[in-house]
């Protein structure tokens, strides 16, 4: 490129960083050959870039915009979108941020299990895109049950779409109240314990992403075998966090939602 002209061009990031700066003046380099006023057209590029951001998550969170009316959502995800704009051009992965955002932003604290619903909304973009693999056909299964000892030394690699976490809060039974809805102001949630904690997964074992409840102990279950602990460890560790935990519950998630595309045995010391 000619010196002088690469004088006249703004960098890539002068450029995106006062497209998503409100208070950043306009990169002097951008000159406006019509005599027009060059502030005033790029705050209106400003505007709109920001708002088609704010739109998709709009569209990526509707159980968490729900929960706290447009308004409040739209000026949240605005604040999400200037303060941390995407640092990268799959908005999925932009998308996959946001509880964590919500979990920071101050005016939501009034609704503490919002992020967490956010969550589940986020994990399932995650789901939708993940890569596609073979869960354990149920055979695989009766093989690995005849012999207890050598199950309780396997090891399990987990589907590449699952994801699951332990939230303080009734997170699933309130993102579940909302689904099947016309209009989702509709939902029912005063007569759901909100204070609740509830482990949740979200899936993908076929085609269809979904997003469930799992027994008692699940999450740390899960947390140990997604580590790769044997399936003896991740039991100690189910049953510290919940004297409720059952391991026939939990194997039964684990075959229900294909979450097992394969097994290890070895032999603990």
């Amino acid at each position: 490129m000619n010196p002088s002209l690469a004088q006249q061009v703004p960098s890539q990031h002068d450029f995106s960083a006062a497209l998503l700066g409100p208070g950043l003046d306009v990169p002097a380099e951008l000159k406006d050959s019509g005599g027009q006023d060059t502030q005033r057209r790029f705050a209106v590029h400003r505007n709109n870039v920001v708002a088609s951001l704010v739109d998709a998550l709009a569209e990526s969170f509707p159980v968490t915009q729900a929960l706290v009316g447009a308004e409040f959502f739209r000026a949240m995800a605005r604040e999400c979108v200037v303060t941390t704009p995407p640092r990268s051009p799959v908005l999925t992965d932009y998308a996959t941020g946001f509880p964590d955002f919500i979990a920071r932003f101050l005016p939501a604290v009034t609704v503490p299990y919002l992020a967490d619903v956010a969550r589940i909304e986020a994990l399932r973009i995650r789901a939708y895109h993940a890569a596609d693999a073979a869960p354990i056909a149920d055979a695989g299964y009766r093989q690995l049950f005849e012999t207890p000892e050598r199950l309780a030394a396997t090891r399990v690699a987990l589907h590449p779409a699952c994801s699951w976490f332990r939230s303080p809060y009734a997170t699933y039974s309130i993102w579940h109240a909302h689904q099947g809805l016309q209009d989702m102001a509709e939902a029912r949630i005063a007569d759901i314990d909100v204070m609740r904690g509830e482990d949740v997964l979200i899936a993908r074992p076929l085609f269809d992403v979904v997003a469930t409840a799992l027994p008692q102990g699940a999450a740390a279950w899960l947390d140990a075998l997604g580590q790769g602990q044997t399936f003896a460890a991740a039991s100690g560790h189910a049953h510290a966090a919940s004297a409720a935990a059952d391991d026939s519950a939990l194997f039964a998630a684990l075959i229900r939602f294909g979450l097992a595309i394969g097994f290890k045995h070895t032999q603990e010391n």
